[in-house]
């Protein structure tokens, strides 16, 4: 995944979800934040910060900022590169690989998939989480409540019932981490399902991302932990 006219700037400050407030070259600008999530151990002041410049005049800002250095590593913030890469490196998603038809967006029960795959007789919904909260080498998911979340791993569950393999991708979006946990302090009902799922047969996979200024992709698997043990 490339980013096109990267820019440098400093983080100032996030006055809502959707904003932040950026130094670029000395002049401050608006910037769209690529990412409705907290964020809190990324975007502190002081930080400094990637931006992609978009060349639509339509939009109300000119940069997208999608990338933050934290102590010397960069992170990708971008809630829609995790989706984008994991469809660029779907063959290379263990157990995922040969699959004949790979379709976005699929509603099954009562949630929307990000992706259904067919093939040799198999069926599959897969479900990418993005992940940018990482402490001591530590991935961690998710870094607030989700219900969302909550409800996926919930209905992967009940899709091995009908017929289905069911797989979540946890794309850590930046390199470094040595494992992936659920984030029990963050929602405990989210790492309980976690552990359900996994014991009726759902897949956890985590990888990480080679992340530079201008592009993301997907990099090596991680182990996930859950309930003390690997899953």
């Amino acid at each position: 995944m490339i980013y096109p006219d990267i820019r440098r700037g400093v983080f100032l400050e996030r006055p809502n979800r959707f904003a932040a407030l950026v130094d670029v070259d000395g002049e401050v600008e608006r910037c769209h934040v690529c990412n409705t999530g907290r964020c809190a151990e990324l975007l502190v002041p002081g930080a400094e910060a990637i931006l992609s410049a978009s060349s639509n005049p339509a939009r109300s800002t000119r940069y997208g900022l999608v990338s933050v250095y934290k102590g010397g590593s960069l992170v990708n913030i971008d809630s829609m590169a995790p989706n984008r890469v994991a469809l660029e490196s779907f063959d290379k998603i263990d157990g995922l690989g040969g699959m004949e038809t790979v379709r976005r967006e699929h509603a099954w029960g009562g949630s929307r998939f990000d992706f259904y795959a067919e093939g040799g007789g198999r069926r599959a919904l897969v479900e990418v989480k993005g992940v940018t909260l990482e402490r001591g080498g530590v991935a961690m998911f998710p870094d607030a409540p989700t219900e969302r979340g909550l409800r996926h791993v919930r209905e992967l569950e009940r899709a091995l019932s009908h017929g289905f393999e069911a797989t979540v991708v946890f794309v850590i979006q930046m390199g470094g981490a040595r494992r992936l946990v659920p984030n029990r302090e963050a929602h405990g009902e989210f790492a309980d399902a976690v552990e359900s799922a996994a014991e009726a047969g759902v897949r956890f996979l985590a990888y990480g991302c080679d992340v530079s200024e201008g592009s993301v992709a997907l990099g090596e698997r991680v182990p996930v932990e859950a309930g003390g043990r690997l899953i």
